[in-house]
């Protein structure tokens, strides 16, 4: 059995525990384990903030999309902000953006600008002394709490994507797990 749901969300601080609070109910429900819950729930809650923080642009809504699958809880939030800041090529290096044979993949997710390693935390590139920041640590703070997590940006409509996932643990009462 799977569960999933979308969510389109005014671009508002309001939005956030809004969302948070329909995922904890959602994997509350569903029997998941109360740390793995806390712990996606407060990545979804970094991820949505900083869609209503950095998203100023084309729309004033963004989108929470949530699922369980078996054991995975897949969560994605994307915004039409600026999205992320490409990573710095070095000097010399080619472009690596096309597959070989100089043809890009029409599968592949976003744009490719950001670099050749989608798990990258962007921000964590931008700041000089990232031990004195105040803000600036949602990203890494999502990828601590998935186990896998990807930022891309959308090539059409402009826009950041964060998507994460962790493998659920479930309680013994748990509906959805057999």
């Amino acid at each position: 059995m799977s569960i999933w749901w979308s969510l389109q969300l005014r671009r508002d601080a309001s939005s956030v525990p809004l969302a948070r609070r329909l995922l904890r109910g959602a994997m509350d429900t569903a029997g998941v384990d109360a740390d793995v819950s806390h712990d996606l729930s407060l990545a979804l809650t970094e991820a949505c903030s900083n869609a209503v923080r950095h998203a100023a642009g084309a729309s004033e809504m963004f989108r929470v999309t949530a699922s369980i699958d078996g054991d995975v809880c897949h969560i994605e939030v994307i915004d039409s902000g600026p999205g992320f800041p490409p990573a710095a090529e070095p000097p010399g290096e080619p472009d690596t953006d096309a597959s070989p044979g100089g043809v890009p993949d029409p599968l592949a997710i976003g744009d490719g600008k950001l670099d050749s390693d989608p798990f990258r935390v962007p921000e964590q590139e931008a700041r000089e002394d990232p031990g004195q920041r105040e803000s600036g640590r949602g990203l890494s703070l999502i990828a601590a709490l998935s186990d896998h997590v990807r930022f891309d940006n959308r090539s059409l409509t402009g826009g950041a994507v964060v998507s994460f996932d962790k493998v659920l643990k479930w309680r013994e009462d748990s509906l959805l797990h057999v």
